[in-house]
């Protein structure tokens, strides 16, 4: 009895280690492992742990790799180096000059036209819309799919 209660406490504890280890690795701050260049979505293959003894540098940097996944990058970023969280950004899912979809909806109502960005914008920024029929230029929220919900006000 005392042998299978010894191997279960073993089994645990490894098991617990290799889980921590995992979770340390998911919380060592993040690094380029390759250069990520402006405009570059942020991959998990894009990065690797970085160094302990490697100097942080001013200003706020990344802490975990949650922090730079899917970001797009603002700035060079180079391998070895701290990310600083003032170059990553949020992707623009709307491109200054490109075509836009303008929704406008009202209750049961739901107006549909189209516009050109003077702006860019990521999803939940506010941007700003010409109107491509009236030319009118109108503000409105950036959805993550690409369309520009504009309110009546």
């Amino acid at each position: 009895m005392r042998f299978a209660d010894a191997a279960v406490a073993l089994a645990a504890s490894l098991w617990l280690a290799s889980g921590l280890a995992a979770f340390a690795d998911d919380m060592a701050p993040p690094t380029p492992r390759v250069v990520i260049y402006p405009g570059d979505i942020i991959r998990e293959d894009m990065l690797s742990d970085l160094s302990p003894d490697t100097a942080r540098g001013a200003g706020q940097t990344a802490e975990t790799r949650a922090d730079v996944l899917g970001k797009m990058a603002r700035r060079t970023l180079l391998p070895g180096q701290a990310i600083p969280m003032a170059g990553v950004d949020n992707p623009r899912v709307v491109v200054n000059g490109a075509s836009v979809k303008l929704v406008f909806v009202d209750g049961g109502l739901t107006i549909v036209t189209y516009g050109s960005a003077m702006q860019d914008g990521a999803t939940g920024d506010m941007v700003k819309v010409r109107n491509d029929d009236s030319g009118v230029t109108v503000t409105g929220v950036v959805r993550s799919d690409g369309a520009v919900q504009v309110s009546g006000s």
